[in-house]
């Protein structure tokens, strides 16, 4: 029963955080939307110490469940295991290895420098959520949308509008090779191992299994009850339990309950932890006090940076435009600044699956790699658009209502004469004043002296929220005669 329970959970999980990345009509977020934040790494970059409370809790009360149940990548390789042991047949084909604490304590201890020291991108490369979230957003998403634009063509000409078409793109190259390398890396391992990923390299399984070592109540074994058959060593994904021995590596056990379901003798069974005598674990490790010591300042100073933080309608062939090379990256409203946003950034990228105008994309960049950066190339950042904002889990874009997101500043327009149509091809214009949602372009003489001259558009950057529609909207081509600026730090206008 208790592993029917976990695999009907892990499945509603799964389908959940799924659904996330994969919808693109703005309906599902309202719903589940709490899933991702319930994420371990973004409950902490979030600071938010409930989340964060509840999972430690629950790890010190019954084990890694956090990690069969809720964490995506996880039931993600369950479920590539599985796969592959449905199709050999063969339901007993792990076996006992013992547990590479130097790599996994190694790993963690890059991680979380990578974290202190603002690398998010090293740290985004083997975070659990980051990985699955680039996986859905870069390989599921595009098939998904695949999908539904063949129905949505069989639709129309059945007279329905059941379904419409969306835009389906390239948004980056490097981060579709990566989540395609990550995708082969975790399946190639899961596929012949099991959980060895998440024992040995993810540094999430790393803290909450050095927790569960501590936990309540544990999966067991009764040494009068078991016949040293191995049925549940050859069961185990995780490679923990030393069936000769009778014990079991706590700190990699991820409480699938597969063990209590293949034992037909009752001599597994998830009981309460003794209080007397020596853990049932594969060895005594004499260096737990040192590891907690390390992690807990490792820790203390990451939540104290984070707080700090805070702080052509014709049939003429148009010509795809090219992104300027801006000398400040912009970043979505709510973000507050670039330190804000690109510390507490996950890159998961499920505000670039969301993003309903083509604005976010994953950045090229090696300082930002795979952390999603606005450009106005395929639309504009509309102002009453504050999806990125409602579904960022990590608080790296604090959530802002339509009244906020018309009133900050993120950047601001910058015209460049040698690019503007009205005086390369001496014709009337003003597409960037007619569409600018601030008024923050009006449209001049371009000779003072004569008003009946070519007008010219000037900006009134103290009025500009560099929201892109006039970037956007510029008939220029390859590059726009008008162009968006970042600002660093954010201001309310």
């Amino acid at each position: 029963m208790l592993r029917k329970i976990r695999i009907a959970l892990a499945v509603l999980f799964f389908a959940a955080v799924t659904a996330l990345f994969l919808d693109f009509t703005g309906t599902i977020h309202a719903w589940l939307g709490w899933t991702a934040k319930i994420q371990f790494l973004p409950a902490v970059l979030a600071l938010n110490v409930g989340v964060v409370i509840a999972l430690v809790v629950v790890t010190l009360l019954v084990g890694r469940v956090y990690c069969s149940v809720v964490c995506p990548l996880g039931v993600m390789q369950d479920i590539i295991a599985w796969v592959n042991g449905r199709r050999k047949k063969k339901k007993y084909r792990h076996s006992y290895s013992p547990a590479r604490k130097w790599l996994r304590y190694s790993v963690l201890a890059v991680f979380i420098i990578a974290l202190v020291a603002h690398l998010g991108s090293l740290a985004a490369l083997i975070a659990p959520y980051s990985a699955y979230g680039r996986i859905a957003a870069n390989i599921m998403a595009p098939v998904w949308q695949w999908g539904n634009n063949v129905l949505a063509y069989f639709a129309e000409r059945a007279d329905s509008y059941a379904f419409y078409t969306t835009d389906v793109w390239l948004k980056s190259l490097s981060s579709l090779i990566i989540a395609i390398a990550t995708l082969i890396i975790i399946g190639v391992l899961a596929w012949r191992h099991g959980r060895t990923w998440c024992n040995t390299i993810c540094p999430v399984g790393t803290v909450l299994g050095w927790l569960s070592q501590y936990s309540l109540f544990r999966v067991t074994i009764d040494s009068s009850k078991c016949n040293h058959c191995g049925l549940c060593s050859r069961r185990c994904k995780a490679a923990c339990i030393n069936g000769e021995l009778h014990r079991i590596d706590y700190s990699r056990c991820v409480a699938c309950m597969d063990c209590i379901d293949t034992c037909k003798h009752g001599a597994i069974s998830l009981s309460r932890r003794r209080s007397k005598g020596k853990p049932q674990t594969e060895t005594t490790d004499a260096s737990r006090r040192a590891f907690l010591t390390a992690t807990a300042v490792a820790t203390g100073a990451l939540v104290a940076t984070a707080r700090r933080k805070k702080v052509d309608g014709g049939l003429a062939v148009i010509e795809d435009k090219k992104i300027p090379a801006r000398l400040t990256g912009i970043v979505p409203a709510g973000a507050e600044s670039h330190r804000h946003f690109y510390s507490h950034c996950t890159a998961c990228q499920l505000c670039i699956a969301v993003c309903p105008n083509g604005v976010l994309r994953p950045a090229t960049s090696l300082d930002h790699l795979m952390k999603p950066e606005m450009s106005y190339e395929r639309g504009y950042c509309r102002p009453e658009c504050t999806r990125c904002s409602d579904v960022c889990p990590a608080g790296a874009i604090v959530k802002i209502d339509r009244a906020d997101k018309s009133s900050i500043q993120i950047g601001h327009a910058v015209w460049v004469k040698e690019n503007c149509v009205v005086l390369t091809d001496n014709v009337s214009c003003g597409n960037c004043a007619r569409h600018c949602p601030s008024g923050a372009i009006q449209m001049v003489p371009s000779d003072p002296d004569n008003p009946s001259s070519s007008k010219i558009p000037v900006v009134n950057t103290e009025r500009c929220i560099g929201c892109g529609a006039c970037e956007n909207l510029c008939p220029a081509r390859p590059f726009s005669a008008i162009y968006v600026e970042g600002h660093e730090n954010h201001r309310t206008i």
